[in-house]
């Protein structure tokens, strides 16, 4: 049975998106019918050609680096000796051999952290809570609406989690009390369409609910074998969604909740970075497995599904919670990945407030300096960036009279459903004429999650890797492209399109395709290696480029 959501009265149904398009769209290209990347078209292009080791690092939630679609392609560190409980290469980090973790520490690892707005008016919370605005100096003031900012946000979404939690609890309760009262009224038979129609509900409301309900499910093709198997799909439905809200209340937006003294670190002290623990994977490694397996899942081996790139090598740095990433540890991950031979990174993370912006331009800076490409995901808010803040992003937050004003190896990516008419565009993307570079598959994306399994996934955190796969290719058959070159080949080989699409956010509101991004188009593997082809590189090889 499909899964089922039980909204108030009625029954709406979730329809799968992959039974509408095959697994691997991803990897296919519009003259197959989808918006996908082109790459298994891109690889005939190489035939016969071996391409040099990329190593890609995928800052996120953390990573099984034993699942089957993964463990071979997983970086190690060559100058590590496992679990030895020593700093073999004096890198600062005790037995990191596929990469680190930013949120551990000796005792465990954190798992639930609180949004940036929570964090922001916690801290300010025991200055201003009581405070008389009259008596406040101008400094005070300024700050004093700060808080007062924050504080709303918070106290707003704390307000709306616990209405739609209780409106949740009230409708499991109406419809599990329906379907209570028609599973009397059967009587043990069947759930049939004859058998319903039989039923006299009177004025049993509860009856009444219940047997329209299912009548409903039954006209769209449900196959509901008993009433128990319908109240478990209830039950299952209904505790995803309290449990989502739950959480917001605990963890996202109480001010009270501070997980980071399992880390252990000083986190006022932005400079510090001997922190962590060696677990990639974490608690909760579903989001970044899936983001892994996008990039560089083992290809043609029979075996789940089949990443973009091959070649490739996947480190992984785990900095984000079930809640909002820290500046400091996205600036630690990043400062890690170019250190330790990533050309290439991967964010699929963001969120409206950065405090500690410059730390984390600073290790952007670094990165650019080091020849490492930078994907980041737009944001699922339906949002135009150009409007409305996403962190982090390219912008500088202090700008030097002559330096650099934004970051130059840095690539943002909006996400794409499958179709090639005007829902094109995933509904949830953010989008933007110059903050958004570049759309790219992230609805119904299937790869590598925890335990050797694989689901569909959507996001921009999808789209993300399949750029920085492409990324990989890019780099690996033309190793002597600098990052800013890859970037501009990424860029310039987009597949233009002036489809009119529906505007994410908006009430079905259509605009062109082409005004969502500086590029107006999305990412093809196969023009962006033909274009590639034909550019000199840039970049000095040396003997060693990459530790894989």
């Amino acid at each position: 049975m499909r899964k089922i959501l039980f909204p108030a009265l009625i029954i709406v149904f979730y329809n799968s998106l992959n039974a509408q398009a095959p697994q691997n769209w991803f990897l296919l290209n519009q003259n197959d019918g989808y918006n996908g990347t082109a790459a298994n078209q891109a690889y005939e292009l190489e035939e016969g050609k071996k391409g040099s080791t990329v190593v890609v690092a995928i800052i996120d939630s953390g990573v099984d680096a034993e699942h089957e679609d993964l463990k071979d392609v997983m970086w190690t560190n060559p100058g590590e000796i496992p679990d030895n409980n020593k700093d073999d290469d004096n890198n600062g980090y005790i037995d990191d051999i596929h990469g680190w973790n930013f949120i551990g520490g000796k005792e465990g690892n954190v798992n639930h952290d609180t949004y940036e707005v929570t964090r922001l008016y916690s801290k300010m919370r025991y200055r201003y809570e009581n405070a008389v605005e009259s008596k406040l100096s101008k400094d005070q003031l300024a700050e004093y609406k700060l808080f007062k900012k924050y504080k709303a946000e918070v106290d707003k979404k704390r307000d709306q989690a616990q209405n739609r939690l209780d409106r949740i609890t009230e409708s499991e309760a109406m419809i599990i009390s329906s379907i209570t009262a028609l599973d009397k009224a059967l009587d043990g038979k069947d759930l049939s369409k004859e058998n319903l129609d039989a039923i006299e509900a009177g004025g049993d409301a509860n009856l009444m609910i219940g047997k329209n309900m299912v009548l409903e499910a039954i006209s769209m093709g449900e196959e509901l074998r008993s009433i128990q198997e319908l109240k478990d799909a209830i039950f299952s439905q209904f505790n995803d969604s309290k449990i989502r809200f739950q959480e917001q209340l605990e963890y996202a937006y109480n001010p009270d909740f501070n997980p980071r003294t399992i880390v252990g670190d000083n986190y006022e002290n932005l400079s510090e970075k001997n922190y962590g623990n060696n677990d990639v994977e974490g608690p909760d490694a579903i989001h970044g497995t899936h983001v892994a397996g996008i990039v560089a899942a083992a290809r043609n081996n029979s075996t789940g599904m089949d990443g973009i790139a091959e070649n490739t090598k996947i480190m992984s740095i785990r900095t984000v919670p079930n809640g909002d990433e820290r500046d400091k540890d996205v600036a630690n991950a990043i400062i890690y990945a170019v250190d330790n031979g990533a050309s290439i990174i991967n964010m699929s993370f963001g969120k409206g407030f950065s405090p500690d912006k410059e730390v984390v331009d600073n290790a952007l800076k670094y990165a650019v300096k080091n020849d490492v490409l930078l994907i980041h995901a737009a944001g699922n808010a339906g949002q135009n960036n150009d409007r409305s803040d996403n962190f982090p992003n390219d912008k500088y937050s202090k700008k030097k009279l002559f330096g650099p004003k934004s970051c130059k190896t840095w690539i943002e990516v909006g996400a794409l459903s499958y179709s090639i008419d005007e829902n094109m565009v995933a509904p949830f993307s953010n989008y933007g004429k110059e903050q958004v570079d570049i759309f790219a598959p992230g609805m119904a994306i299937y790869s590598t999650v925890p335990g050797d399994g694989y689901t569909n996934l959507q996001g921009t955190s999808m789209a993300a890797p399949t750029v920085a796969g492409v990324a990989a290719m890019l780099r690996s058959y033309y190793p002597k492209l600098t990052a800013k070159q890859v970037k501009k080949v990424l860029l310039d080989s987009a597949v233009k399109s002036n489809q009119k699409t529906i505007l994410p956010g908006s009430d079905g509101d259509k605009v062109s395709f082409s005004t969502l991004s500086s590029t107006g188009g999305m990412v093809n593997a196969y023009e962006a290696l033909k274009l590639a082809s034909t550019i000199k590189g840039k970049k000095k090889i040396k003997a060693s480029t990459n530790r894989a």
